[in-house]
């Protein structure tokens, strides 16, 4: 099997895990933080919508780019504190359903070649176009994985 294409799948699938269970999320626990002061179920939810036009831009960039320079991205220090939770999460997760089948469809035309290509990375020791998306597809289930905790936690 094709590991780029085991990536594929499992960015194909992540939403048929994330949104029934966010779903299943109480809404008056949605938008509360835990005690830790970490985000809530409602903003790691909203965040893997808004994270697409990031992968998006980048794929473009480390595939036109001679020599590619990717600026980590951070948002918890480069977003107001309570951007994620003043985003309509119905839409944000309709926005990321959307999002993620067009990016499903982007990557099933790439080539083995755009898969090996590189960029610098201002915090890993190298990146690739096959990294950034294994990065995401397991970032997606990082952050379903924190939601859950946070519906099943007794506090």
């Amino acid at each position: 099997m094709n590991t780029a294409n085991s990536i594929i799948d499992a960015l194909e699938r992540a939403p048929g895990v994330v949104l029934p269970l966010v779903r299943e999320v109480p809404a008056s626990i949605l938008k509360r933080r835990p005690p830790s002061g970490k985000w809530s179920a409602h903003e790691h939810a909203c965040h893997l919508a808004a994270v697409h036009p990031l992968f998006f831009e980048r794929l473009d960039y480390m595939l036109s780019a001679p020599a590619p320079v990717i600026t980590p991205y951070d948002p918890g220090t480069q977003d107001p504190e309570d951007a994620l939770l003043r985003l309509d999460l119905g839409e944000s997760l309709d926005a990321y359903v959307r999002d993620r089948a067009r990016l499903v469809t982007r990557l099933r035309g790439l080539t083995p070649a755009d898969w090996s290509k590189t960029a610098a990375h201002g915090e890993y020791s190298h990146y690739s176009v096959f990294i950034m998306f294994r990065h995401l597809a397991l970032h997606d289930f990082m952050h379903a994985y924190r939601i859950e905790e946070l519906l099943l936690s007794r506090e």
